[in-house]
């Protein structure tokens, strides 16, 4: 056995002394009682930004019913027949539904701004517009939205002080965001390999500002993967093939385009990963929307949803339910009668109860990389959410 005097031991005691501190001090900020929700991305997390800068003269099709009909009863801006994954995580923190930001009058951001639009792109439009893509639903990047929160910090939290502790109270939620910069592309006729190339410049994107968060005081990031893409009606219906052989048998959905999200998705962790390290102290939560939303298509029963849910709710036409000319919100379209029992609203974006199921699977596990840390929440934060949510706290 080495003596205490032995290089080699000492060496040992020293490296597991500094992996407990760094341990100890991990878990010691690893669980918060979230003060407010921050949020940026695309029509996935849009609680009604599109619409606040959209013309009121020349509204958009989501203004309309059956848009909000199942929650709401009136459209809200969501792309959604109700609730999305965000307003869930919100009423499971017991936070206030986050506000758009942009076009809001009188809106109170204490516990919450939201600067998701729909439509929006991780990558600079002159970027993409050099690759052939001259036609965008908004002009607002992940950049111009960092932008603007950055120039409403003043109104937002007012002193130093207190924006310091606002970014360390808050979730950010960073997405998702990235699929309409690969939608652009696929959408026009690039091929499969064209597209691949931006999936690194989409996450150094999306990295460079959760650095710049994490310099501004951010502690925990909320970051999502791409959902499945071959199972989305919009690219079953562009990419709709006679040979059975780019379906999955079990899922029906296009295995060559969940192998492109699955790229994403790998690219994405081992940066989110990279990150922590780097940061330490900082909380950074990969979002496994792949997965989450990946199992209805493979048991859809077992969640309460119609065999092979693949057709959208919303939408008319093919054998999906769905023509990308004719959309939900118009006259000549109807929401199906009980959306409860699909998986896909319009073609593009899911229903309130997918919604609500990816976001019990990110917020109690185990879609969440690593898990959240409740156990520093009170008792009547933790008995706030659905009964799904007390009874998993009642037996986790």
């Amino acid at each position: 056995m080495a003596s205490l005097d032995s290089p080699l031991l000492m060496k040992l005691i020293l490296f597991f002394l500094s992996t407990f501190v760094v341990t100890y001090v991990s878990s010691e900020t690893k669980c918060r009682e979230f003060k407010s929700i921050i949020s940026f991305g695309d029509s996935v997390s849009d609680t009604g930004n599109f619409l606040g800068l959209s013309d009121p003269n020349n509204l958009p099709h989501f203004a309309f019913l059956p848009y909000g009909e199942t929650f709401f009863h009136h459209p809200t801006g969501r792309f959604s027949n109700g609730r999305l994954i965000i307003d869930f995580i919100a009423e499971f923190l017991s936070l206030p539904l986050v506000p758009p930001f942009y076009g809001s009058q009188n809106a109170n951001f204490e516990k919450g701004v939201n600067f998701a639009v729909a439509g929006a792109t991780a990558l600079e439009h002159s970027f993409l517009e050099e690759r052939g893509i001259d036609f965008f639903n908004t002009n607002v990047s992940l950049a111009v939205q960092l932008s603007s929160f950055k120039e409403s910090l003043p109104n937002l939290c007012g002193s130093p002080s207190d924006c310091t502790d606002m970014m360390e109270n808050a979730l950010i939620l960073m997405g998702e965001i990235g699929l309409n910069d690969y939608f652009y592309l696929f959408f026009v006729g690039k091929s499969i390999q064209e597209v691949k190339e931006l999936i690194p410049l989409v996450i150094t994107t999306v990295s460079s500002a959760i650095t710049e968060l994490i310099g501004m005081g951010g502690k925990t990031f909320l970051v999502p993967g791409e959902f499945p893409m071959g199972c989305l009606v919009a690219y079953l219906t562009l990419y709709q093939t006679s040979n059975k052989e780019e379906y999955d048998p079990l899922t029906g959905c296009l295995t060559w385009l969940n192998k492109f999200g699955e790229n994403h998705d790998g690219q994405l962790r081992a940066e989110l990963n990279r990150l922590q390290k780097l940061y330490p102290h900082v909380n950074i939560i990969y979002a496994d929307y792949y997965n989450a939303l990946l199992r209805f298509y493979q048991e859809p029963a077992k969640f309460g949803f119609m065999d092979r849910p693949l057709s959208a709710c919303c939408g008319v036409g093919g054998p999906y339910n769905y023509t990308s000319v004719t959309q939900c919100g118009t006259d000549v379209v109807e929401g199906c009668s009980d959306p409860s029992k699909y998986v896909a609203w319009d073609g593009v974006h899911m229903t309130e109860a997918a919604y609500r199921l990816i976001s019990d699977g990110i917020l109690k596990g185990p879609y969440a990389v690593p898990p959240f840390d409740w156990s520093c929440l009170s008792f009547e934060i933790k008995d706030n959410g659905s009964s799904d949510t007390k009874n998993y706290l009642l037996n986790n």
